[in-house]
C-alpha cells in the first residue's frame, strides 16, 4: 500500500539490529503502465463482498443524472481490503494532521446522492 509517495521505486528493506537488512523482506519494484498512471476520476464507491473476496467498484455519477459509470473495479481477498483499509486510514490520519480535517457532512443523502 502507497504512504503517499507516488513514484514507482522499490521501498527500501529497514536494516534489522545490527544494520543487516531484515530477513524475509523483498523489495517490491513496482511498473506503472503509463495509461494506468493517467488515473481515472471516481466520486463514488460501492462495496460488495462474499466469503471469498471483495469488489469495489468506483464510479463518476455526474450531477442531476440518475446514472452512473462503473470507471474501475477492483476484487480483493478479504485479508488486502482489510491492509488497504488500514493503509488508507493510516494515510486519512497524516492527511488531516497536514491540512486539517476533511468535511464529509455534505453532499449526503439528502442530497440524492448514494453513500
Amino acid at each position: 500500500m502507497s504512504n503517499g509517495n507516488q513514484n514507482s521505486r522499490p521501498p527500501s528493506t529497514p536494516p534489522a539490529p545490527g544494520g543487516q537488512p531484515a530477513r524475509n523482506q523483498v523489495a517490491l519494484a513496482v511498473e506503472l503502465d503509463p495509461a494506468v498512471a493517467n488515473g481515472v476520476y471516481a466520486n463514488l464507491a460501492m462495496v460488495n463482498h462474499n466469503e471469498t473476496e471483495f469488489i469495489l467498484d468506483f464510479l463518476f455519477v455526474q450531477p442531476q443524472q440518475p446514472r452512473a459509470t462503473v470507471r474501475s473495479r477492483v476484487i480483493s481477498s478479504p485479508k488486502h481490503t482489510k491492509r488497504l483499509m488500514l493503509a488508507l486510514q493510516d494515510n486519512i490520519a497524516k492527511y488531516e494532521q497536514r491540512f486539517g480535517e476533511i468535511d464529509v457532512s455534505r453532499p449526503g443523502p439528502e442530497d440524492g446522492l448514494l453513500q
